[in-house]
């Protein structure tokens, strides 16, 4: 049994939601988003929630009611909350600026290197160390975070590069003489 999936989803004031089958549609003050439910489950809109069940007790159901329900959940957070990611650069020389809709990053290559902002996300580098990805789609914002990361991952000797704000680097010794 699914102890994510057995719990409702409530839509809060200020959002709308519309389910159609097996689509659904959820939109709020930061903008609309649609997510189509697997069929392996039904999903029901009654008293202002969203309740997921599955439609059979087979292992792959069980699977899809729980995702089915966390999916609906970061849809209706992303349309009344939104999203945010932070990392932050670490080295010296290294940082980010934003010029126009790209990204800009010097991170100890030969060359910056130019990121490419997507549509439906905000990138915001308060100091040139930090970056602020905001956005109402989860999935998108993890996304384009894990895409910059990886243009220099940290490395655990000096913990130089781009790192998740939240994220610990397990640093090692250097070579002894």
């Amino acid at each position: 049994m699914s102890r994510v999936g057995k719990k409702p989803v409530v839509i809060p004031a200020g959002v709308t939601a519309a389910v159609d089958g097996q689509a659904i549609a959820i939109k709020g003050g930061k903008g609309e988003l649609h997510f189509l439910a697997p069929v392996e489950v039904n999903v029901s809109f009654a008293d202002n929630q969203i309740k997921v069940d599955p439609r059979s007790p087979t292992k792959r159901a069980r699977a899809m009611w729980g995702m089915t329900r966390s999916m609906v959940n970061n849809l209706v957070t992303g349309v009344s909350k939104g999203f945010e990611k932070k990392l932050e650069i670490t080295g010296v020389g290294y940082k980010a600026s934003v010029q126009g809709k790209n990204l800009q990053l010097s991170l100890g290559y030969s060359h910056d290197l130019q990121f490419p902002i997507p549509e439906g996300i905000a990138i915001v580098t308060p100091k040139p160390t930090e970056i602020m990805i905001t956005g109402i789609d989860r999935q998108k914002v993890g996304q384009v975070a894990a895409e910059i990361r990886a243009l220099r991952p940290p490395e655990p000797y000096k913990g130089k590069g781009v790192k998740y704000a939240n994220e610990f680097i397990f640093r090692k010794e250097g070579k002894k003489k």
